[in-house]
């Protein structure tokens, strides 16, 4: 087992297909924060996020034991591709799926599974994190795409390009706007993270 814990994830998919059980449990421990991590801030929703993460690895799992895996070694780029289009697929399907909203046009499902985490629990991690989110809100689609694979999912540009289905200027361009844009909402919101 130690070995495998040094070893690549090429290495582990390798293992793994061929019927090592510990090399895929070592390979999502490796990976699943960061995954959960971008999951959760493009679907905006804790649970949700959770959700789609369990799809992600039963996605990536039947991927490896039909042996349809070939992505020249490069396996969290893989998974966060899947994860993002099991996002998009998400919200493809709210789309068509009417929403019921109280008088103030909160989702009514907000409303019914308000949960309170514990106020001793990184209250000023947690404030830090929203005004960032909430930075993030305001950017267009594109821009706050690229941040989060970007720094959350730390892709590199070509591989976020190749994602998005743009050039590598573009995805540079996305993030250096992005980035500008929340310092600017930053200094005349007089935000301090």
């Amino acid at each position: 087992m130690n070995t495998l814990t040094q070893a690549t994830d090429n290495q582990l998919v390798q293992s793994f297909q061929e019927g090592n059980n510990n090399a895929l449990e070592i390979l999502v421990n490796r990976h699943k924060d960061k995954i959960f991590t971008s999951i959760n801030i493009l679907v905006k929703d804790k649970y949700l996020a959770e959700d789609l993460m369990q799809d992600v690895f039963i996605k990536i799992i039947d991927t490896l034991r039909k042996n349809n895996y070939n992505d020249e070694g490069k396996f969290l780029p893989w998974a966060m591709r899947i994860a993002h289009n099991l996002c998009i697929d998400h919200f493809r399907k709210v789309k068509r799926t009417p929403t019921i909203t109280t008088s103030d046009d909160r989702d009514i499902f907000e409303v019914i599974n308000v949960c309170a985490d514990s106020a001793d629990k990184g209250i000023m991690k947690r404030q830090s994190h929203d005004k960032v989110r909430q930075l993030l809100d305001l950017l267009p689609e594109e821009q706050k795409e690229v941040i989060v694979l970007r720094h959350y999912a730390n892709l590199s540009f070509k591989e976020i390009a190749e994602m998005t289905n743009c050039s590598i200027n573009t995805a540079l361009g996305r993030m250096r706007y992005g980035l500008l844009s929340m310092r600017k909402m930053m200094v005349e919101n007089h935000l301090a993270l």
